[in-house]
């Protein structure tokens, strides 16, 4: 990389992950992100493709020398440019779980979790009793034997999981873990992912471009567009005071949590009727807040979907708005300045709301 490794490189003594990354890739594209992540908490970066993620993922992993700037860990200086200070991949202890798992395919589920710890010449047996406690962790008892290409992908990511966890890393680094998975697995290995997010005490940052997966597994999210950080903070704030219209769509979405039976979803005290009759069970429900229409009084028809609120805030965005309503159901709505206007939405403000099921999206919930 034109920097040699140095003997470790304490600086003033910081817990987490600081970095303060500027590298280029090319001419035409660099990457400029400067992010803190606390002890356990979780961060998000949360772009489109080409944002400059998969450079960070590399930044940060130590496949990648920045050009400035400096990435420390626990106080302990891993790249630093202006002091010659490049600590390699394998000398990082960061648990790195990829989208596409990037198992050894000849060796078994036990010995792929268990490489790392070999590498770093502990015992045989005892890397192998480890890593069998991970994969018992995470409900892949009895498939310790298996080979990668006998698991399903939901298997894999997390045998991925497992291994990234098993050497006690500093940092948990996810690189898009379920992008490559089908819906149902993917929101099974959701709550998988938050359980053992919430357990693991270091800093653990979530790279992603599906905002579900940002706004529902991190406490601070970081919007990149074309290499810059454009936004940061927690999901509410993202919806509720997008800065740029990528962010604005990303926003596009209120998730919601519930019991559904018979097309109906219990979600506190509040029940919708959604237009899937058959699901049931826990359920995730996304509404749209531009497909929530906003009343002053109970509309006409006797909508089923519809009751009353207060506005507990008001967010101008241009020509739209943007309200956050209170109890029964706390939602993010969209309408236009001139329709808030008419109806003299301020905060305080009385209102009622509606939607229709068929604008309601439902996903099982684990």
């Amino acid at each position: 990389p034109g920097r040699l490794a140095r003997p470790l490189v304490e600086v003033a003594v910081t817990t987490g992950l600081d970095a303060d990354i500027v590298v280029s890739r090319s001419e035409a594209f660099s990457l400029r992100l400067q992010l803190h992540i606390p002890p356990g908490r979780t961060a998000a970066l949360l772009g489109p493709n080409g944002a400059g993620k998969s450079t960070a993922v590399a930044a940060v992993a130590g496949l990648l020398p920045i050009e400035r700037g400096t990435i420390t860990l626990d106080g302990r200086v891993l790249d630093d440019p202006d002091r010659g200070v490049f600590v390699p991949a394998d000398e990082r202890n960061i648990g790195v779980v990829f989208q596409d798992h990037l198992l050894f395919p000849h060796m078994s589920v036990i010995d792929n979790v268990a490489f790392g710890l070999r590498a770093r010449r502990v015992a045989r047996d005892d890397a192998r009793e480890r890593a069998r406690q991970w994969l018992a962790r995470l409900g892949l008892e009895g498939m310790e034997r298996r080979k990668p290409g006998d698991l399903s992908g939901g298997q894999a990511q997390r045998v991925a999981l497992a291994r990234a966890l098993v050497g006690e890393p500093d940092l948990l680094l996810l690189d898009e873990p379920l992008s490559s998975l089908d819906v149902t697995t993917r929101t099974e290995l959701r709550h998988v992912l938050g359980e053992h997010l919430a357990a693991f005490s270091g800093p653990r940052l979530l790279i992603t471009h599906d905002p579900t997966e940002a706004f529902l597994l991190a406490d601070e999210i970081f919007v990149v567009e074309r290499g810059e950080v454009t936004q940061h903070g927690t999901a509410d704030d993202i919806r509720l005071r997008p800065r740029t219209p990528y962010a604005a769509d990303l926003a596009g979405a209120n998730l919601v949590r519930g019991h559904a039976s018979g097309g109906l979803v219990e979600t506190g005290s509040q029940t919708l009727h959604v237009a899937d009759d058959d699901i049931s069970g826990g359920v995730l429900l996304t509404i749209h807040p531009a497909s929530i229409a906003v009343h002053k009084a109970r509309p006409e028809g006797s909508p089923r979907n519809a009751w009353p609120t207060t506005v507990e805030r008001v967010e101008r965005l241009g020509s739209r708005v943007r309200l956050r309503t209170g109890p029964p159901l706390s939602l993010t709505v969209e309408l236009t300045e001139a329709a808030r206007s008419e109806m003299a939405i301020e905060p305080g403000s009385p209102i009622w709301v509606a939607v229709k099921a068929t604008e309601i999206g439902v996903q099982p919930d684990g």
